[in-house]
């Protein structure tokens, strides 16, 4: 019985090296982080941009060494193809073929919700940027999730700070799935604590390129502002303009989108509205480095919407990372990203404890006259306490 006992004990002695790596901790081990985004499909150019903001943000926060505690970093991509089936079969190859011990992604909110519940199953850190909707951080949250994208209250909060005032009528035009219906949400509960009243809501197909009839009840309910929830190529700008809704009183107000998108709106030149990033609106070191660099890899271009929060997102897992000493179990990340800071192209973010949201600046602009596209001017920086959204997780 006690030669047994010895055997046993020399057997747990060897298992538990074994075990500590599988959580993460194998000093000689990579690190694996999975990206999931829209690489193809109607948010294409917003997965590409989270991508190319992901790298930098790893050879910033490294200097250049893609390299932590002595391990090295590796990075897999895999394209969701904006569909949420495809999102859980890449995500699943992630976790079970390439063992990553980090997920970050995805560019659709509906992907997003689809592939949460396989961080939880997994027991890894999922960093979400850039999918806005609320649930994500709210009723479909679980404590291996956090969030370096602002989500739809945030949006909310800037968008009524821009038009909403005791007497004023507003509709809003939305994509009719989780972003667009979450954003509405948002921004009717903000706009109607300043005084404003949303009259008219429309949701349109997300995929729609025909926004006549929406456009068309909208005119018809008489408001002072529309204000937009949009996000892909296929945009209503165009169709706002030849209907001619600000020639009827209607004023225009929305989200900044990125440049491809901004180009279309000449029409509303004078609009006052919010954005999440423009390059030339956020006067820090990081945001500097940021516009050099990618200049400097993408022939003279200058980052675009989420590229800074592809950024955040790598700067975060670094500095989570750097805390732990290289390990990368969420037994290990989860208590040191709690409420932790990190600097950013946005200037500084914060994990909000309850619910791992990272609080962060929003921009008031107004859109003046620009020689490719109508530029964004800071009407004043809205500060990550004036933006924090409700903690809607209820855990």
């Amino acid at each position: 019985m006690r030669t047994f006992l010895l055997i046993l004990s020399a057997f747990a002695v060897i298992l538990v090296p074994a075990c500590s790596g599988d959580k993460g901790n194998s000093a000689g081990d990579p690190i694996k982080i999975g990206v999931l985004a829209s690489m193809t499909g109607s948010l294409e150019s917003y997965g590409k941009q989270t991508v190319n903001g992901f790298q930098l943000g790893l050879d910033y926060a490294t200097q250049g060494t893609r390299e932590v505690h002595g391990r090295k970093v590796e990075v897999i991509i895999e394209d969701t193809e904006t569909k949420a089936e495809v999102a859980i079969k890449k995500a699943t190859k992630l976790l079970e073929e390439d063992q990553v011990d980090i997920l970050v992604g995805s560019s659709s909110s509906a992907d997003t919700l689809a592939v949460l519940p396989l961080a939880e199953e997994y027991q890894k850190v999922m960093i979400v940027e850039p999918a806005v909707a609320d649930s994500i951080t709210g009723a479909e949250w679980n404590r291996y999730i956090f969030r370096t994208a602002r989500n739809s209250y945030q949006d909310a909060i800037a968008g009524a700070a821009a038009i909403a005032k005791p007497g004023v009528k507003i509709a809003t035009l939305a994509p009719d799935y989780a972003f667009g219906r979450d954003g509405v949400k948002a921004f009717k509960q903000a706009a109607e604590k300043l005084g404003g009243r949303v009259i008219h809501q429309e949701y349109a197909d997300p995929k729609a390129t025909d926004f006549t009839s929406h456009l068309q009840k909208i005119i018809n309910a008489k408001p002072d502002y529309l204000f937009v929830v949009w996000a892909g190529a296929n945009t209503p700008w165009n169709q706002i303009a030849e209907m001619k809704l600000q020639e009827r009183g209607i004023k225009i107000s929305t989200g900044v989108p990125d440049l491809p998108a901004l180009k279309t709106m000449a029409g509303l030149v004078g609009m006052e509205g919010f954005t999440v990033y423009f390059h030339t609106l956020p006067k820090n070191k990081v945001n500097d480095w940021l516009i050099s660099e990618h200049k400097k890899r993408f022939n003279g271009q200058v980052p675009d919407l989420f590229t800074p929060g592809g950024m955040s997102a790598a700067i975060a897992a670094v500095e989570a990372l750097k805390k732990t000493e290289g390990d990368a179990s969420a037994d290990a990340l989860i208590p040191v990203m709690e409420g932790m800071s990190f600097e950013t192209p946005k200037g500084t973010m914060m994990f909000r404890k309850e619910d791992h949201q990272a609080l962060q600046t929003l921009y008031a602009i107004k859109l003046e006259k620009g020689t490719e596209y109508p530029n964004p001017v800071l009407i004043r920086e809205l500060t990550p306490e004036e933006t924090a959204p409700p903690v809607l997780n209820k855990k």
